[in-house]
C-alpha cells in the first residue's frame, strides 16, 4: 500500500459492472487513496451496494456515500443503512446529504418543498437514531426505537451549493462535499461563506472537511481531451443543467447554457457540443493529460481550499479510470506541483508525448485512424466473393486473387481518406460530428501526411494493378480507371458525386458488381454475367452503410448546402430507405439461392439476422428521434456487412466443396 503526501479521493458514479467498481476501488487502496465516493445517480443503479461491495473487498480506504438525500430515503431509512454499511466498514463511512434534483423527484412525483429545512431536519433525525435514542416523528404513536447498535461516528456532509445550504454547513455540518462540474472560484466562494457561517456560531476551519468532485477527462494533449469531452453527451449533459448561480460565479453568462441546454434536449448533440467553448469546459471539467488534470486538482486544493479532491472519470470505463488513478497519486505524490496549467499550455502537447519515437507512433495512430478499418469489409468482401466464386469452380488462381484483394483495399483506403479531407475542407465534419474518425479535426494527422496516406493507397493499387494488367490485359486497366475516379472524386471537385446525391448508386455499382465482377475477372480472365445476381446482396449492404451515414448527418450536410439523397428525401423517407436496403440484401440472396446463382449454403447468412434485427431496432429509434441511437450507425451496419460476409464466404467455399 502507497502511502500519498495529499489526500485524495476517486468519485464513481452507480453505473456499469458491480465487480469492476470494486475491484477499481481496491486498486485505489493499493495506491494509497483516502476514500472513494459513489453518489446517485437516477435513474442507474443503487450507490449503497456499490459501496457495500468496496467495503468488501477493501480494508482501509474511506467509503463516501453521496449525495444522498432525504426525499428518496428517509431519514430513518438512512440511518438504518448507514449503520449497516458501518458494521461491514468500521469506522470508513462517510454520509453526504443533499437536497436531491428538483427534476428527478418530479419525475418520481415525490413533492419538492423547504429542502434546507428538511435537510437541516434529517441530519437532526438521523443523529439522534445513531445515539441510540428514540425519535418521535407521530405523535399518534409510539415514537420510533432504533434496533440496531449505535454506529461508530459516521461523518455528515452537505453536499448543496445554495447559499442558505452553506450556512447550514457552517452550522452543524462535519463538511462540505461540492457537486460534479464545479468551477474553482465558485468553490472558493462557497468555502468562505462555509468557514463565514462556522465562526459565527462558534466552530473554527478545522471542524469543517471540505471535498468535492472533480470531473476528469484524459487523453494523450489537451486539445484531444477537450475535443473528446464536446462529443460527450454526459459532459453536455452537465454543462446543460449548470444552474444561472453556478455559471454567474465562473463568470459566465446564463444565456450561453441556456443555448446548450436547448440543444441537449433536442438531442442536437453535434449543436450543443459547437455551442461550448473550451474556457467553459475547462471551467467546470478537467481535461488534459494526467499531469495536467492532477495540476488541476491541486489548483482545487491550493487555490480554493478543497482538503481532498475526489477525481472522477466522466467516462467509467478501465482505461479512463486508470488514469484517473494515475492523476490522483501524481496529485497525492506532490508531483502536480510542477505542471503547467491548461490556462498555460494551451492546446500543445506535454513532453510525454514529444520526442521522435511519440511523434511517429501519433502519426501511426492518426494514420491508422483517418483511414478507417472499421469500413474495410465493404471493400474486401466482393473481392471475396468473387474469388469464391472462382475457387468454386476451381480456376482460383491465389497471386492474381490477393493482388486484385490487396489492389480494391489500396483504392479504399485512398477513398476513405480522400473522403474525409474533403469533408473537414467543406466544414461538414467538425470536432462534435458523430464521426468513427476524427484524426484530422483532432491534429493526430495533418492534412499533408492525410494526402499522403491516400496516394500510399493508390499507389499500391496501380502497383498490384500493373500486376494484374500484364496477366489479364487491358480489361484491368478499364476497372481500376473507374474505381479510382468513381473513389476520389467521390468528394473531392469538381464533380463530387456524393454531393449530388449519386453517391448511392455509384458505391453500389462500385462496391457491389463492378468488384466482385472484376476481382472474378481478375483471378479467371473471364466475364460471367451471372455474377451480377451474386453482387446484389453485397452491394446492398455496402449501400447501407454509406445511406446510414448519409441518413445520421441530413442537418449537416443541409445547413453546408450539400444534397444527399438522404437530405432530398427527408429523415422519415431516408429512415426506409435504410430499411429497405438491409432487408434487401437478405431477399436479393434469397432469390440467388432460389434461381441456382449461389449454393443453398449462402443461406449461412440467415444467421447473422439477430445482429440485422439490433440494427434495424437502433435505426427505428433513430427515427423516433433518438438521435444518439444512430450516431454511429456506419459502424454498426459495418460490423453488420461483416457478418454477412463471412457467412457467405464460409457458404460459398463449404457449398462448392460439397458438389
Amino acid at each position: 500500500m502507497a502511502d500519498l503526501a495529499r489526500r485524495v479521493g476517486l468519485g464513481l458514479a452507480a453505473r456499469g459492472d458491480v465487480k469492476d467498481t470494486a475491484e477499481w476501488a481496491r486498486r485505489a487502496e493499493d495506491l494509497g487513496l483516502d476514500s472513494v465516493w459513489v453518489h446517485d445517480s437516477y435513474f442507474e443503479r443503487d450507490p449503497i451496494t456499490y459501496l457495500t461491495a468496496i467495503g468488501q473487498v477493501t480494508r482501509r480506504i474511506g467509503l463516501g456515500a453521496g449525495a444522498l438525500n432525504p426525499y428518496t430515503r428517509h431519514p430513518v431509512v438512512l440511518a438504518m443503512t448507514m449503520s449497516a454499511l458501518d458494521d461491514l466498514a468500521p469506522r470508513r463511512c462517510t454520509l453526504a446529504l443533499g437536497s436531491g434534483l428538483p427534476l428527478r423527484l418530479s419525475q418520481m412525483a415525490i413533492p419538492y418543498n423547504d429542502t434546507v429545512a428538511r435537510v437541516s431536519e434529517a441530519i437532526d433525525q438521523i443523529r439522534q437514531l445513531w445515539r441510540g435514542e428514540p425519535l418521535r416523528l407521530n405523535d399518534k404513536v409510539p415514537p420510533l426505537q432504533p434496533m440496531f447498535q449505535p454506529p461508530h461516528r459516521i461523518p455528515i456532509y452537505i453536499a448543496a451549493y445554495r447559499t442558505p445550504f452553506l450556512d447550514l454547513c457552517g452550522q452543524k455540518a462535519d463538511g462540505y462535499l461540492g457537486r460534479p462540474a464545479e468551477s474553482l472560484p465558485a468553490y472558493q466562494k462557497m468555502r468562505a461563506r462555509v468557514l463565514e457561517t462556522a465562526a459565527a456560531n462558534g466552530r473554527t476551519a478545522g471542524d469543517i472537511d471540505f471535498r468535492g468532485y472533480l470531473l476528469c477527462l484524459i487523453d494523450d494533449s489537451r486539445r484531444e481531451a477537450l475535443n473528446r469531452a464536446k462529443r460527450e453527451p454526459f459532459v453536455i449533459y452537465m454543462i446543460s443543467v449548470l444552474s444561472d448561480i453556478s455559471m454567474k460565479r465562473a463568470g459566465f453568462d446564463p444565456g450561453l447554457r441556456t443555448q446548450i441546454a436547448a440543444a441537449w434536449r433536442a438531442e442536437d448533440y453535434h449543436r450543443a457540443g459547437e455551442l461550448i467553448p473550451d474556457e467553459l469546459l475547462d471551467a467546470f471539467i478537467l481535461c488534459g493529460t494526467v499531469d495536467e488534470v492532477a495540476s488541476r486538482a491541486a489548483a482545487y486544493h491550493d487555490e480554493a481550499g478543497m482538503d481532498v479532491p475526489l477525481l472522477q472519470p466522466v467516462l467509467q470505463e478501465e482505461s479512463q479510470v486508470k488514469a484517473v488513478l494515475d492523476a490522483a497519486v501524481r496529485y497525492g505524490s506532490r508531483a502536480a506541483a510542477t505542471a503547467p496549467s491548461p490556462a498555460r499550455v494551451g492546446g500543445t502537447s506535454t513532453s510525454a508525448e514529444s520526442g521522435g519515437l511519440g511523434t511517429l507512433t501519433r502519426r501511426a495512430r492518426g494514420a491508422w485512424e483517418v483511414v478507417r478499418p472499421f469500413s474495410f469489409t465493404a471493400s474486401l468482401l466482393p473481392v471475396s466473393v468473387g474469388g469464391a466464386i472462382a475457387l468454386g469452380q476451381g480456376r482460383m488462381h491465389w497471386p492474381l486473387f490477393l493482388a486484385a484483394l490487396f489492389g480494391g483495399l489500396g483504392l479504399h483506403i485512398g477513398t476513405n481518406v480522400i473522403n474525409e479531407i474533403y469533408d473537414v475542407r467543406h466544414g461538414i465534419d467538425s470536432i462534435t460530428s458523430p464521426r468513427m474518425s476524427m484524426a484530422i479535426l483532432k491534429g493526430r494527422i495533418s492534412e499533408r501526411d492525410a494526402f499522403v496516406v491516400a496516394w500510399g493507397g493508390f499507389l499500391l493499387a496501380l502497383l498490384l494493378g500493373l500486376y494484374l494488367t500484364i496477366n489479364r490485359g487491358w480489361p484491368i486497366v478499364l476497372l481500376g480507371l473507374i474505381g479510382f475516379v468513381g473513389g476520389y472524386f467521390y468528394t473531392a471537385p469538381p464533380f463530387q458525386y456524393k454531393y449530388r446525391a449519386l453517391g448511392l448508386p455509384l458505391v453500389f455499382v462500385l462496391m457491389g458488381p463492378l468488384m466482385v465482377i472484376g476481382s472474378y475477372y481478375a483471378v479467371t480472365g473471364a466475364f460471367d454475367p451471372s455474377l451480377i445476381i451474386v453482387s446484389i446482396p453485397v452491394g446492398l449492404l455496402v449501400t447501407a452503410i454509406l445511406h446510414g451515414n448519409e441518413w445520421r448527418d441530413v442537418a449537416e450536410d443541409t445547413r453546408h448546402g450539400f444534397t444527399t439523397l438522404s437530405a432530398q428525401v427527408g429523415r422519415d423517407a431516408a429512415h426506409w430507405v435504410y430499411v429497405m436496403l438491409v432487408l434487401g440484401a437478405y431477399v436479393a440472396l434469397g432469390l440467388a439461392v432460389m434461381v441456382g446463382a449461389l449454393p443453398k449454403l449462402a443461406l449461412l447468412t440467415l444467421l447473422s439476422l439477430p445482429l440485422m434485427a439490433w440494427v434495424l431496432r437502433d435505426a427505428e429509434r433513430g427515427a423516433e428521434g433518438h438521435l444518439r441511437a444512430i450516431a454511429m450507425i456506419d459502424l454498426m451496419t459495418a460490423r453488420l456487412h461483416g457478418a454477412f460476409g463471412i457467412l457467405l464466404l464460409v457458404g460459398l467455399v463449404a457449398g462448392s466443396a460439397l458438389r
